[in-house]
């Protein structure tokens, strides 16, 4: 039985841009290695896009632990997408997530956006029912 779960974190494979994430499961707070696991991005990006994303900001607890909220966790989700599969700039992905409304130079949409907003779609269904 060789699943993402089975393996060690460092060895676990990081889905490939463009492949479908797994569904963000119902918890308050995230590690930085579950958020890794869950948006397909490497720690040390993470850490890297906090400097760069003036909304990303996840609380820090006692010896700079980092937790990401859910709605944090679709942010990185967001920027992925961005960076990744709309082949926007730090600069430009930066522009989009201040000014949503700005659809002017907004390439179209990408193979695998569709799914990952029905995977986000379940999980907000799943979240409210009670």
């Amino acid at each position: 039985m060789s699943d993402l779960f089975s393996q060690p974190l460092a060895e676990a494979a990081l889905p490939s841009p463009g492949s479908a994430l797994p569904p963000i499961p119902a918890k308050r707070y995230f590690t930085i290695g579950e958020v890794s696991e869950l948006c397909g991005v490497k720690a040390h990006v993470l850490r890297y896009w906090e400097q760069e994303f003036t909304q990303l900001k996840p609380l820090k607890r006692r010896g700079n632990r980092r937790y990401y909220q859910h709605h944090e966790v679709l942010l990185v989700r967001r920027i992925r997408e961005l960076l990744y599969d709309q082949g926007y700039t730090i600069h430009g992905a930066r522009n989009q997530l201040s000014h949503p409304g700005n659809h002017v130079a907004t390439p179209a949409p990408v193979a695998g956006t569709q799914s990952d907003l029905q995977a986000a779609l379940q999980e907000i269904i799943h979240l409210l029912r009670p």
